[in-house]
């Protein structure tokens, strides 16, 4: 008999702030794993950052193994793989399955943690990058701030556009078939909107560091772009 481990498995029955950004990170970098032989259903997180990884299981309660692996020969990827047939079905009821990326829809969800979960997905599939070229002196200059978001699946994008033109009166943009998967890409007026989106009055750890560290950089460099409630979020996060 293999070895019991601890995880709350009624994570996904409640909504909290914790709960929406786990589903969103879920939809993003999860899996599920069905395996009839020995009856037994898995859900797996994986991610490039261990410190994610790591909330998660905390935020769980899961006393299950982080393993880490090498991809591509040079960089490491954590994961952590849960046994539980009632956080699986759980999943269930959201529309999720094994093999999801390419079929999955963007799920209800109360408005009140729609931010949390499109947070999730973004630390997850999504990008932040501030955009450079040449000016006449051969000297880099500031182009613009460009917000990313990419999935398999064509549906979910646009529903997601949808939700975030509704909750940050974006653009509504048309989903565009990328290199390897289907892409959102947002341009400076709306990366800022959707920053407001994602960061407001949310303190840590309920964000990865490493991307909105790259917004902060930008309203660095481009103060003109700071507004009262640019101000406000980025000294709400100084006191995280």
């Amino acid at each position: 008999m293999g070895i019991k481990h601890q995880v709350n498995e009624d994570f996904f029955k409640k909504w909290t702030p914790e709960m929406a950004y786990v589903l969103g990170y879920f939809y993003a970098d999860g899996n599920m794993e069905n395996v009839k032989q020995i009856r037994a259903k898995y859900i797996k997180f994986s991610s490039a950052e261990k410190n994610n990884i790591e909330k998660i299981k905390k935020w769980m309660n899961s006393s299950h193994r982080i393993v880490e692996r090498i991809r591509d020969s040079k960089y490491k990827l954590y994961s952590l793989r849960i046994g539980s047939h009632i956080l699986y079905c759980d999943l269930e009821k959201f529309g999720l399955c094994p093999n999801k990326s390419l079929m999955m829809k963007f799920p209800i969800i109360p408005k009140k943690y729609l931010s949390h979960f499109i947070r999730g997905y973004f630390d997850g599939d999504g990008c932040v990058r501030i955009c450079m070229k040449n000016g006449k002196k051969q000297l880099k200059i500031i182009n613009k701030l460009c917000t990313v978001f990419t999935s398999g699946s064509k549906n979910f994008l646009v529903e997601l556009a949808e939700n975030i033109n509704k909750l940050a009166d974006t653009k509504l943009l048309k989903v565009y078939n990328g290199h390897r998967s289907y892409m959102l890409s947002y341009t400076t007026a709306d990366s800022v909107k959707i920053f407001k989106l994602m960061y407001e009055k949310v303190k840590k750890p309920l964000y990865l560091e490493r991307k909105k560290a790259v917004y902060r950089h930008y309203f660095e460099i481009r103060p003109q772009r700071v507004d009262k409630i640019v101000k406000s979020v980025l000294q709400y996060s100084e006191v995280d």
